[in-house]
C-alpha cells in the first residue's frame, strides 16, 4: 500500500541504510554527481534491502558499483529483464547482488535492490550521474538534489508498473546526508545560494573561478537540496569538443568526437519592446488534495496577476483538475472586463478539493478544442507533479506540440522533474520549479513574458566544417528559442581532416518578420579533459528521444500497434544497444553487479525491507503560527476517517487560538461530535469549509489588493478602495487631483507611481500590467499626464519620473 506523510514502515522494522554522501562537481553548466550509500545489516539473518529514491529526470546515470568488505564490484548495463534474472539467480545461489533500475513509468524514480546481505555485513553503493544545469530567470544555474520523493498518483484503470514507495516524516528518516560541491568555470563564480544552510563559500584561486561549498551539519530531510550558482557574464555562447573513446569503434557515437553547443540568443531590442497582443492562454491548475494550504492560496494569487496582465484582444480559459476536471468557460473566450471578472470570481472560490491527480483527461480535452485562428495557443500547467503516468502525459504533449506551447510549473518539494521538464521540453516551452519559500508569482510572470515574446519561426542550424568532417545532430530539432535562455545542441563529428580551419555553427531563425542569426566559432581540438561527460549526455539525449518514440507505439490502439510490432522492437533494440555501449541507464536496461565470491545456497526466504524515503509535510502557516501537518490525497492513502478528523481538529485548534472562538470554535465542536460517525462526504465538507474560512481570513498583500482593482483595459478607477490601498483618504486623493485631469487617468497614474515607488523589488510581478496601463494612457493622449505625475509624487512622497512610467 502506498503511504503518505506521517506513517512508518510496517512493524517499525530497523532500516539498514545508514548514510548518504553526495559529492557534486560543476564545470560551467554541467554537473557530475557522485552518491555513496552505506548499508549495514544489523539483523540476525540475511536481508534484501530495497531503496526507492528520486533523481533528476534528465540525468544520465553512468556508473554504479558496490564495495563489500575490501572487494569492489563494478556493475554492467544489461537489458532489464536479463539483469533481473541474473539478480534473482545470484540471490538463489547465495551470492550478493545489486540491481539498479529506472522506473518504467517515470525517468526520475530509481529502485536500488541490495540482495543477500549477510548478518553483520556492511556494503557501500556508489552511484554517478551527469546533468545539465537549468538556467533560471535571474541567470542562476539551478542544481537540485531531490531529497524528497512523494508517492505518485496512479489514475484508476492504469497499470501500476511502478515501484512501491514507503514514506516517513523528515524528522524520522533513519539515515544521514552529507553534501559538498566544487564549482569551476572560465568565468568568475559570483555567489552560491541555497534553500538549505551552507558552510561559508571558499574560493580556490585568485580569479574566484573555482570554489567549494558544503551543506551545514544537521540537515533535515524536509526539502530538496537546491543550489543556485551565479557566474559573471553568464550569457556567453560556447562550444565544447570531446574526443571519442579510444576503445570504441570509429563511426559510432562513443568512438567519434562530439560537440556540445550552448546557444544564448539575444533578440533585437526593437523587436522585444513590442510584446504580442494576441494568443489563446489556457491555464491548467492542480486542485488535488496535495495542493492544499499555501500552495492553492499562492496559485489563486498567481492567477489574479496573470488575468490582470493579459493583453486586450487575446482569448483565455481556466481549467482545474483532481480526480475529475472543471473549466470556467465551455471554450476559450475573448478577454474583456466581463469575462475577466467572471473568471476572477470563480478563481477566488477554488480549493484543493478535487481528490487525486489525474492530469491526462483535462489535457486531452484541451487538445481536442479547435485552435482559434491567429491566436497561438499557450498552455500554462501548475501542479505538484505527483502523477504515476508521466510518460503517457509527456507523449500526449509531444503529439500536440505543433498546435501549442506548454509552460510548466512544479510546485513544492518532490515535484516530478520528469513530468515538469518533460512537458515543457515536448511542448516547446519553459519549465520552472517553486520550492521552499519561493514566491510563485515572479517565476510565473517571467514565463508569461516568454509566452508574449514574438514567436520564433523557421529555425535552422548550419555547420561550416573542414572538408571530410560531417556533423550528425543528435539533439531533437530546436522548436522554441527564448530571449536570454540557453539552448543546447549535441552533434557527433564523423570523419577526419588535415585542415586547421576554424569551424562555425550558425543558428538562423525568423523573429517577428526579422531574419536573425547567432554564430558560434569553435575548433576540432578537444576543449579540455572532460572524460566522456559530453558523450554520455549526448547518449542520454538520443536515448530519451528513442524512448519517446517507443512510448508513441505504447499509446497506439492494439491492432495498429500489432501491425508495427517489428518497428517498435527495433526502437527498443536501439535503446538497449546505445545504453549498453555508452554505459548510460534507460527505461529498458538496468545496472547489475554480482559478488561472485564464496557462497552458499540461501536457506528460506530473505528478509525483505523497504527503506523509507522522506516525504514533505506541508506547512500550514496562519497568523504567525506554523504547524507541519501531513496532507492526505484520498487516492494516495487509505486512512481511517477518525485519523482524518484528528488532523482536521489540529488545524482548527491552531485557528481557534488566533480567533478566540467564532466559527472555528463551532467547527471544532462539530468535529468532536462527528468524529465517531465520520464518512468521506463529511470529511470533504470539513476540508472545504475550513479551507474557505482560512482563505477569507488571510491578510491581503497590498500589491495584490492594488492589482485586484485594475480593469481589464489596464486602467484604475478613482474609488475609496484605491485610496485605502495607497494609504490615503479619499479626500486627500481628490484634493491633489489636477483640475483638468480625468478621474481614471489620475487614478491610473497614482497606481503606477505607487508601484514604481514602493514595489520596485517586485517589478517582475507587475511589469506587464503596468505596461498595459501605460498603453491605455497613451491611447487617450490625455493633456494632463505630466501634471498628474507631479501631483502623484507629491501625494505619495515619491520621485518617479514620467519616462520611468513608459509615458
Amino acid at each position: 500500500m502506498v503511504r503518505r506523510c506521517g506513517l512508518l514502515t510496517n512493524n517499525r522494522e530497523p532500516v539498514p541504510l545508514k548514510g548518504i554522501e553526495v559529492a557534486l562537481e560543476v564545470k560551467d553548466h554541467v554537473a557530475t554527481v557522485v552518491s555513496t550509500l552505506h548499508y549495514d545489516n544489523k539483523e540476525d539473518k540475511a536481508i534484501e534491502a530495497v531503496f526507492v529514491f528520486p533523481l533528476p529526470g534528465d540525468a544520465a546515470v553512468c556508473h554504479f558499483s558496490a564495495k563489500v568488505g575490501q572487494t569492489e564490484i563494478v556493475a554492467e548495463v544489461k537489458e532489464k529483464q536479463e539483469a533481473r534474472e541474473e539478480y534473482d539467480d545470484a540471490l538463489s545461489s547465495g551470492q550478493q547482488a545489486f540491481l539498479l533500475e529506472e522506473s518504467e513509468q517515470s525517468s526520475d524514480i530509481f529502485s536500488l535492490s541490495v540482495g543477500s546481505l549477510p548478518p553483520g555485513e556492511s556494503a557501500s553503493i556508489r552511484l554517478e550521474y551527469i546533468i545539465e544545469l537549468a538556467v533560471q530567470a535571474d541567470d542562476a544555474l539551478r542544481f537540485c538534489l531531490p531529497a524528497v520523493l512523494n508517492p505518485r498518483y496512479q489514475p484508476q484503470g492504469s497499470e501500476g508498473g511502478g515501484v512501491q514507495v514507503t514514506s516517513v516524516p523528515a524528522s524520522q528518516v533513519p539515515y544521514s546526508l552529507s553534501f559538498s560541491a566544487r564549482v569551476s568555470s572560465p568565468r568568475q563564480v559570483s555567489k552560491i545560494d541555497s534553500n538549505c544552510s551552507l558552510e561559508p563559500l571558499q574560493y580556490l584561486n585568485a580569479e574566484q573561478s573555482q570554489a567549494v561549498v558544503k551543506l551545514a551539519a544537521g540537515h533535515k530531510f524536509d526539502r530538496d537540496v537546491e543550489l543556485l550558482i551565479y557566474y559573471q557574464d553568464a550569457h556567453q555562447p560556447a562550444a565544447v569538443v570531446e574526443a571519442g573513446q579510444v576503445s570504441a569503434k570509429p563511426g559510432t557515437l562513443m568512438g567519434d568526437a562530439v560537440v556540445m553547443l550552448s546557444v544564448y540568443p539575444e533578440f533585437p531590442q526593437a523587436v522585444m519592446s513590442s510584446l504580442a497582443s494576441s494568443g489563446e492562454f489556457v491555464f491548467l491548475l492542480d486542485r488535488s488534495g496535495s495542493m492544499s494550504g499555501t500552495r492553492i492560496s499562492s496559485a489563486r494569487d498567481t492567477l489574479l496577476l496573470l488575468l490582470k496582465s493579459l493583453p486586450m484582444g487575446c482569448y483565455f480559459n481556466i481549467y482545474s483538475f483532481g480526480s475529475s476536471f472543471e473549466h470556467i468557460f465551455p471554450t476559450s473566450v475573448e478577454y474583456s472586463e466581463k469575462t475577466m471578472e467572471e473568471a476572477l470570481k470563480k478563481v477566488k472560490e477554488m480549493q484543493a478539493n478535487l481528490g487525486g491527480t489525474e492530469i491526462l483527461q483535462p489535457l486531452k480535452h484541451i487538445y481536442n478544442q479547435p485552435c482559434i485562428p491567429s491566436q497561438p495557443r499557450q498552455l500554462f500547467v501548475f501542479t505538484d507533479g505527483e502523477v504515476g503516468n508521466t510518460k503517457e502525459v509527456t507523449s500526449l504533449v509531444k503529439k500536440n506540440s505543433t498546435s501549442h506551447r506548454c509552460f510548466s510549473f512544479g510546485i513544492g518539494e518532490g515535484a516530478s522533474t520528469a513530468l515538469i521538464n518533460g512537458m515543457a521540453k515536448e511542448g516547446g516551452g519553459h519549465a520552472q520549479f517553486i520550492t521552499g519559500a519561493d514566491r510563485m508569482q515572479p517565476k510565473v510572470m517571467q514565463t508569461l513574458q516568454f509566452a508574449l515574446q514574438p514567436a520564433v519561426e523557421d529555425i535552422s542550424v548550419t555547420w561550416d566544417l573542414p572538408q571530410g568532417v560531417t556533423a550528425i545532430v543528435l539533439s531533437p530539432p530546436l522548436t522554441a528559442i527564448f530571449q536570454g535562455q540557453r539552448s543546447l545542441i549535441y552533434a557527433q563529428l564523423t570523419g577526419q581532416s588535415s585542415e586547421a580551419k576554424d569551424c562555425f555553427v550558425t543558428v538562423k531563425y525568423n523573429l517577428a518578420g526579422h531574419p536573425t542569426q547567432n554564430q558560434i566559432p569553435f575548433t576540432l581540438q578537444p576543449t579540455e579533459e572532460t572524460g566522456l561527460t559530453i558523450h554520455r549526455l549526448s547518449a542520454r539525449t538520443v536515448i530519451r528521444s528513442l524512448e519517446t518514440e517507443k512510448n508513441n507505439y505504447d499509446l497506439m490502439p492494439f491492432m495498429e500497434r500489432e501491425d508495427k510490432k517489428e518497428e517498435e522492437d527495433g526502437v527498443k533494440q536501439k535503446v538497449v544497444e546505445l545504453s549498453v555501449q555508452s554505459g548510460v541507464s534507460s527505461s529498458h536496461t538496468a545496472f547489475i553487479a554480482v559478488h561472485k565470491g564464496e557462497s552458499s545456497t540461501t536457506q528460506g526466504p530473505l528478509l525483505r525491507q523497504i527503506i523509507p524515503v522522506p516525504s514533505c509535510s506541508m506547512p500550514l502557516r496562519m497568523y504567525g503560527l506554523s504547524s507541519h501537518l501531513g496532507d492526505c490525497d484520498s487516492m494516495q492513502m487509505k486512512m481511517e476517517n477518525a485519523d482524518h478528523c484528528d488532523s482536521m481538529q489540529m488545524k482548527l485548534e491552531i485557528a481557534d487560538q488566533n480567533h478566540k472562538g467564532g466559527i472555528f470554535h463551532s467547527l471544532k465542536r462539530w468535529m468532536r461530535s462527528s468524529k465517531k460517525k465520520s464518512a468521506p462526504s463529511m470529511r470533504n465538507s470539513a476540508d472545504s469549509c475550513v479551507e474557505k474560512t482560512l482563505a477569507s481570513s488571510s491578510p491581503t498583500d497590498p500589491l495584490l489588493q492594488l492589482v485586484s482593482l485594475q480593469k481589464a483595459s489596464g486602467s484604475w478607477e478613482l474609488k475609496p478602495t484605491l485610496a485605502a490601498v495607497l494609504g490615503k483618504t479619499s479626500k486627500e486623493v481628490e484634493k491633489l487631483k489636477p483640475a483638468s485631469a480625468n478621474e481614471n487617468v489620475w487614478a491610473t497614474i497614482l497606481a503606477l507611481v505607487w508601484l514604481h515607488g514602493f514595489k520596485s523589488d517586485a517589478e517582475v510581478e507587475w511589469k506587464l500590467l503596468a505596461r498595459k496601463a501605460a498603453s491605455w494612457l497613451l491611447s487617450l493622449n490625455a493633456p494632463s499626464v505630466t501634471d498628474c505625475v507631479v501631483a502623484a509624487n507629491t501625494l505619495l512622497g515619491c520621485n518617479v519620473q514620467k519616462d520611468t512610467l513608459g509615458l
